[in-house]
């Protein structure tokens, strides 16, 4: 009893972090970041967003992703009561939300079980922001109704039920499905998914590196092995990634556009070039002036 009484004293968050821009990241989690005396921080969580934890605040990094060694959530959790029963406010700093895939339901479930209230602070999830970052709603009318955040990492007994997923017809956002996802396009087609529908898998979303692929169910999982995406990703399935689609075409197309302004800016510049060099220039003069191979 005692104890508990000592731990209700001090604070304890649950932050998400957001997807990894910094910017993206709530001016509440800002602000409950700035109180903590410990901060235990997961390993997608984008390094730069301390800057907002006080300077003398004791920074633990426990990180946990899939296929890569990771602090047991037994471990991270012994710590969080550690800290906080010897009196010590405690912000756990998790990628993302800390709801979603976050493991933060099973924490508030531990200090709640150890007495101790802890504020959840929302951050925004991969699954809406990566998909978003190239041009993707995860809801549309014209293209799904609904959306399902569903686990990739499971297999055998713990597999989703993707013949009940297809049949839901609604977008289906996968995280953690990069090392299955030739196992998970297979056994999408196999419950008669079209191999046709369009998909996305987006690599380091919101963050400077982002990339990203798109390719039909039926050639996409080839087609992300062979652009060398890898995680932390987001796999977005379903009519909505066409949107994506027609963005890159537009985005092409005023490349091109670009490219061909570049090419005339250039001239422009040669022949200004020859102009106020020469104080006279002849239609060849300007036109050798312009092209790259003469000018070096």
């Amino acid at each position: 009893m005692a104890l508990a009484m000592h731990a209700a004293m001090t604070r304890a968050w649950l932050i998400g972090a957001g997807p990894g821009d910094v910017e993206l990241m709530t001016l509440k989690a800002t602000r409950a970041l700035a109180q903590a005396d410990v901060v235990l921080v997961d390993d997608l969580v984008n390094p730069d967003v301390l800057q907002f934890a006080r300077a003398d605040a004791q920074v633990v990094y426990v990180g946990k992703r899939g296929g890569h060694p990771s602090t047991p959530q037994a471990g991270i959790v012994a710590q969080m009561l550690e800290h906080l029963q010897a009196g010590r406010s405690v912000a756990r700093l998790k990628g993302g939300d800390p709801f979603v895939f976050g493991r933060g339901g099973e924490e508030q479930q531990a200090l709640h079980a150890a007495g101790i209230e802890v504020d959840v602070i929302n951050g925004i999830t991969a699954g809406i922001a990566a998909p978003a970052a190239i041009g993707i709603p995860v809801t549309h009318r014209d293209h799904a109704q609904g959306v399902v955040f569903v686990t990739g990492h499971g297999a055998g007994s713990s597999e989703p039920d993707w013949a009940a997923l297809v049949a839901t017809r609604m977008t289906l956002v996968i995280y953690m499905g990069m090392r299955r996802l030739n196992d998970i396009a297979g056994a999408l087609l196999a419950a008669g998914m079209n191999a046709d529908t369009p998909c996305a898998a987006i690599e380091s979303a919101t963050r400077p590196e982002q990339r990203h692929t798109l390719a039909r169910l039926g050639e996409f999982a080839d087609a992300v092995s062979c652009a060398g995406l890898g995680s932390p990703a987001i796999v977005v399935i379903g009519g909505v990634v066409s949107l994506a689609l027609a963005r890159d075409a537009v985005n092409a197309n005023a490349g091109a556009l670009d490219a061909v302004d570049a090419v005339g800016a250039v001239g422009a510049v040669g022949a200004a070039k020859v102009t106020n060099s020469a104080g006279t220039a002849n239609a060849s003069d300007t036109s050798n002036a312009a092209n790259p191979a003469d000018a070096q």
